[in-house]
């Protein structure tokens, strides 16, 4: 008993201290609202969601520190050689079991579920118990990156919206803004030292980005996850240390999708005319990213389904002669007095919004900024995409989710799903793709741009593709 007072002592000591210093819990801001415990199939999971999730409710596999993949609630598992069957063993420590893991996929991808991954889950055909630690997923046609959706957190094994699920970390204590987690299990046959737990515990905070970067700055903070382009500036005002700010490689969608076609974007001219005229070199550039890169393809190149992508018509063409292009393609109807651009709050929006109203206006196309939820012609599309697939891009604009879309795409899409081959699925996505550039439902600008403030103690910090940085992976150490 006075081993369990000294242990809770010492952790409600640390869940109030300001620093949290290095060898205590590690204080992680997450920049958004404070983070809940979310079914992902009921509610769209936000960045400190995300987190939280990911960190008490693993899947069946999980991300590393690299964004590669490592076991979850499953311990090991198996594909085999045609990919159509995925096997996995279940941890025995992990309070599921096979069936209850398999009940729990099949909701996922059930008919009243709104997972946002379920629309990539097409190809399962069975998710059955094998044995009570066995679960085998059957698919209809392979699937290359298929262990990639399952490590999402919207995969995410919930057993409770208080306490998450198997872990690797669990939710120790409360605290006015913050969440104190902690290891599910100490692996050490001694009792625990307080000192020991603590330097394995995570503090997380949902956080404005000015609050969190004060946070970093002031040393209360140790990390500051889910930057975004609109708020780099407030980050790079704070003049950190090198190697502080850093940047992950990732792909996805990042650019203007139409939500109004009544008026003047109802035309495909018109719509093709502002992609046109946008300076996307230039907009990269100001913004001073290494290695971010613009896009003018709705997915990017080089992914096992959709290799090359469609490139529009005009993109050798020189900015200027584009332009001039444009004014004659508007030269048949009258522009509208402006068009509503939904964007988020921030400087890093305000800046874009600009670079895109100067563009317009050398066509004589007017623009105004409105809030993301107000009504709009265009509204800002950011998300990285959560598998290497060309289809998670292509099927953002289907006709149940895009006001701009196309029945024959559907239709390819929907061929794409059943091929029973790679080369007869690959050949549908692209011609899907290629019949969505002529369309234009979407006027793409650059890769998502994500950032962190990292301390230099947090010495297991990794970019990566996937922009995957769990909370038991920041630092080095037994999770």
């Amino acid at each position: 008993m006075k081993r369990q007072i000294a242990i809770a002592l010492f952790l409600a000591t640390a869940g109030c201290s300001g620093s949290g210093g290095h060898d205590g819990p590690l204080d992680v801001s997450v920049i958004g609202d404070p983070p809940a415990i979310v079914d992902p199939s009921q509610k769209t999971l936000r960045t400190g969601d995300a987190a939280l999730v990911a960190a008490t409710a693993q899947g069946l596999i999980r991300f590393d520190a690299s964004g590669q993949i490592e076991p979850g609630v499953a311990i090991r598992w198996d594909v085999s050689d045609d990919g159509l069957y995925y096997t996995f063993r279940i941890d025995g420590e992990s309070g599921f079991d096979a069936a209850g893991v398999a009940r729990r996929l099949r909701e996922m991808i059930g008919r009243t579920s709104n997972n946002p991954l379920k629309p990539m889950l097409g190809a399962i055909d069975e998710i059955i118990a094998v044995t009570p630690e066995v679960v085998e997923i059957r698919l209809t046609a392979p699937r290359p990156n298929f262990l990639q959706l399952l490590a999402q957190p919207e995969m995410a094994l919930i057993k409770s919206r208080s306490t998450g699920g198997s872990g690797p970390l669990k939710i120790d204590g409360r605290g006015p803004g913050w969440l104190l987690l902690g290891p599910l299990s100490i692996d050490n046959d001694e009792e625990p030292n307080p000192a020991d737990i603590a330097r394995q515990q995570v503090r997380l905070r949902g956080d404005r980005a000015a609050m969190a970067v004060v946070r970093f700055r002031e040393g209360t903070a140790q990390a500051v996850l889910g930057g975004r382009f609109q708020d780099l500036a407030i980050a790079r005002a704070a003049q950190m240390p090198a190697n502080t700010l850093r940047f992950d490689p990732v792909s996805g969608l990042f650019g203007l999708a139409v939500s109004d076609t009544s008026g003047f974007l109802g035309s495909a001219e018109n719509r093709r005319a502002l992609s046109m005229a946008i300076d996307r070199d230039r907009l990269v550039a100001t913004f001073a990213v290494k290695g971010w890169r613009p896009a003018v393809t709705i997915a990017p190149a080089g992914m096992a389904d959709l290799p090359a992508p469609a490139t529009p018509d005009w993109v050798d063409t020189p900015l200027q002669q584009r332009r001039a292009i444009a004014v004659n393609a508007l030269a048949t109807g009258a522009p509208p007095a402006r068009i509503r651009v939904a964007m988020p709050e921030g400087p890093g929006a305000r800046l874009l919004f600009a670079f895109l109203r100067s563009g317009w206006a050398s066509i004589g196309v007017d623009a105004v900024a409105v809030g993301p939820r107000d009504k709009a012609d265009l509204r800002l599309i950011d998300q990285v995409a959560p598998a290497d697939t060309g289809a998670w891009y292509l099927r953002q604009f289907q006709c149940n989710r895009a006001p701009v879309c196309s029945e024959t795409v559907d239709a390819l899409l929907e061929q794409a799903r059943t091929a029973a081959t790679l080369p007869e699925r690959n050949l549908a996505l692209a011609e899907a793709d290629a019949r969505l550039v002529q369309i234009t439902p979407f006027i793409p600008l650059a890769m998502p741009l994500r950032w962190s403030l990292v301390t230099s103690t947090l010495n297991n910090f990794k970019e990566n593709p996937r922009g995957a940085h769990p909370l038991n992976h920041l630092r080095r150490g037994k999770r």
